[in-house]
């Protein structure tokens, strides 16, 4: 194996290639859920970021993506995907295995600003390294076979982020040496050994010898491709507004169940990891569906779904005890962790679905263009929002008042962090509608997604559990179903075509 292309790829190369893949994905979800997410926010906390900071953090990823424009043209030029993504990626790595420098610093160092510039470092390789890696992937894997095994891929990658990020949150919570900073050192050196490993893995995956893309044309003809494609441009809009609505709050939610609610980092990585198990265990259940129906299909459901969870957030009982708010809390980060799996599979499934093969590069770098543009704006608007909200209250009040006394119950109060749920579900109304006009095949009903998304998590049931079996044959929904779609498909006497 090298760096180079190769002209012919066989069959039991291409089956390694997908081992490694699903080895990649494992050995890079353990460096996100070591050095991003719940663990970077609450690191970010420990050394005193404001809501400004917090939304910048959550920004820079977004921003980032910007860097797939030059590396669109290097991409295009050089055509050496594998030569292009795999050390750029491994530079990235090198840099959070640095990160454990950092909590170690004394406080009279600008380890926050340090942090900062260190995420930007990161993002920009990472985004750059990411134009290259996802059209490699692109003309490697069939289209057909895209559902089940990314969603296979997700599955792994998912399981294991959620350990690391539970361990995570258990060290900070109880550090070797009462330490906490030591315990994020130990965070961010395990986050960069695990990305080196996913480097050395994605290196074993073949890289085939790029399509011919026809004559060479000027970086602004390859951009302005998707957004003059009809049909690309209705997945653009759908993406853009989906990563505006749902990162307008998801940077902040860890600093409103540590801040706000109280919740210690133990309880907050549970709580995620709660999402994440119900989002590993509907995934191949979702990929089925995507596959047999279609991906705008399942974001027709899956949408809806998340920015629901979204304003329960809102309606979180603040005056019960810390065990309700948490079992609360548990159902909404479940069922979010189902909807995200199916929006993250279905977008991801229909960026590769749409784009040509042979202008693959810009395409996807299109998709990372507009998520930066929409991802970026959000946590920083989300940051100020936050901040100017911090010393405003919304209340909605019911008074009864007797000749003998009055009482007073409040139906509803927003307070900070609130009112940014609020808004953020507001906007997924739009996201809905940009749902509706990507097309893709023919149309398929929620209420058929919802039945065979049930068919799925039955068969599931059925495979692992003889419980499950009993159900089934007590039940035979799938039957069922399968009798009436036949009856409703079955051609009539009276009916013409």
């Amino acid at each position: 194996m090298s760096l180079m292309p190769s002209p012919e790829i066989s069959a039991p190369a291409l089956v390694a290639g997908k081992r490694a893949l699903v080895a990649d994905a494992a050995w890079a979800s353990m460096t996100g859920a070591l050095s991003g997410g719940v663990v970077l926010v609450a690191f970010a906390l420990e050394l005193g970021a404001g809501p400004r900071a917090i939304g910048l953090l959550g920004a820079i990823p977004f921003i980032a993506q910007a860097a797939q424009l030059p590396a669109l043209f290097v991409v295009e030029r050089i055509r050496r995907r594998k030569l292009i993504g795999i050390p750029t990626i491994t530079l990235a790595r090198l840099l959070i295995l640095l990160l454990a420098v950092l909590p170690m610093l004394p406080d009279s160092e600008p380890r926050l600003a340090l942090l900062l510039l260190a995420q930007a470092f990161i993002s920009v390789l990472s985004s750059a390294a990411s134009c290259a890696i996802n059209a490699w992937f692109h003309q490697l894997l069939s289209p057909s076979e895209l559902g089940v095994f990314f969603s296979r891929r997700l599955l792994w990658a998912t399981g294991l982020a959620c350990i690391c990020t539970l361990g995570a949150g258990v060290l900070v919570e109880h550090p070797p040496l009462d330490s906490r900073m030591l315990a994020f050192t130990l965070c961010f050196a395990g986050a960069g050994i695990a990305g080196l490993l996913s480097s050395a893995s994605l290196y074993r995956c073949p890289e085939p010898e790029m399509d011919a893309g026809g004559p060479v044309r000027r970086m602004r003809d390859q951009l302005r491709g998707p957004f003059i494609d009809r049909d690309f441009r209705g997945l653009l809009l759908t993406l853009a507004s989906w990563n505006l609505a749902s990162n307008l709050v998801a940077p902040f939610l860890t600093v409103y169940l540590m801040q706000q609610l109280g919740f210690g980092l133990s309880q907050v990585t549970a709580l995620w990891v709660m999402s994440q198990v119900c989002n590993a265990a509907t995934l191949l259940a979702w990929g089925r569906v995507s596959d047999r129906l279609s991906n705008k299909s399942v974001l027709a459901v899956a949408v809806p779904l998340y920015f629901s969870c979204t304003l329960g957030l809102v309606f979180v009982p603040v005056g019960a005890s810390p065990l309700v708010q948490f079992a609360f809390l548990a159902v909404l980060h479940a069922l979010m962790g189902v909807a995200g799996g199916g929006i993250g599979l279905a977008t991801g499934n229909l960026g590769m679905k749409l784009a040509p093969r042979d202008r693959a590069t810009s395409y996807l770098a299109a998709i990372g263009l507009v998520g930066a543009v929409a991802g970026g704006l959000a946590p920083l608007a989300g940051g100020t929002l936050a901040q100017w909200f911090s010393e405003r209250q919304l209340s909605l009040l019911v008074r009864w008042v007797s000749p003998g006394a009055m009482r007073e119950v409040s139906v509803f109060s927003f307070a900070h962090w609130e009112f940014l749920f609020a808004i953020s579900a507001l906007l997924g109304l739009y996201v809905m509608h940009a749902v509706s006009r990507v097309r893709e095949g023919s149309e398929v009903s929620e209420r058929r997604v919802i039945q065979e998304l049930g068919l799925e998590a039955l068969r599931t049931v059925n495979q692992v559990s003889t419980v499950g079996g009993v159900l089934g044959n007590l039940f035979p929904f799938g039957r069922l179903s399968e009798r009436r779609r036949a009856s409703r498909d079955a051609p009539r006497p009276s009916s013409r075509r």
